[in-house]
């Protein structure tokens, strides 16, 4: 299973955009559009590849559950995409979901770079970029001491990361990282 299935790709091309409007629109992404991607993405490897389809959605649904649940209880994402990317690793496992989400990291880089700048912000962005690193290297939760490092928080510059999950997924999945 090196390149993705053509099935595998179209689902995975409607979910992440659909979840990118509903975040833009309403700030969420609904968890009834996340139940749908992880049956898919579970039922298309299984039907595709049988057992070790269903090994693949697995592992790529943990992997991407566990990483994204790292950052949600920092307070550096939300729920929605905490399940978004579960689902995304549910279609594609755990190699592609990894190449998925170093883009999304830095896609995600560049977004924030880009709202800081239009926020006037910064140069307060980047000494919070120093500030988390510190706290992390102490194992401490950064959000805990400066409420602007909280997603939560209505001081917190935020981006709907749906979009930037979907943007992540459709560069991999359209050659900026190999398959």
């Amino acid at each position: 299973m090196n390149a993705l299935a053509p099935a595998i790709k179209i689902v995975l091309v409607l979910l992440v955009i659909i979840a990118a409007i509903f975040d833009i629109r309403f700030r969420r992404i609904p968890n009834w559009l996340v139940l749908i991607g992880l049956v898919l993405g579970f039922t298309v490897n299984i039907v595709l590849f049988g057992l070790t389809g269903l090994k693949t959605a697995g592992l790529g649904m943990l992997l991407g559950f566990g990483v994204y649940l790292l950052l949600h209880l920092l307070h550096a994402m939300g729920a929605g995409d905490v399940k978004l990317m579960a689902a995304v690793g549910a279609m594609v496992g755990p190699g592609p979901w990894f190449g998925i989400f170093l883009l999304t990291a830095m896609i995600g880089g560049v977004f924030a770079l880009i709202l800081l700048v239009v926020k006037g912000r910064l140069r307060q962005g980047l000494w919070n970029v120093g500030y988390i690193f510190t706290e992390l290297s102490h194992f401490r939760a950064p959000y805990v001491t400066r409420e602007e490092l909280d997603v939560k928080s209505s001081k917190a510059l935020r981006l709907p990361h749906g979009v930037t999950i979907a943007v992540g997924t459709l560069a991999y999945l359209y050659g900026l990282l190999p398959q």
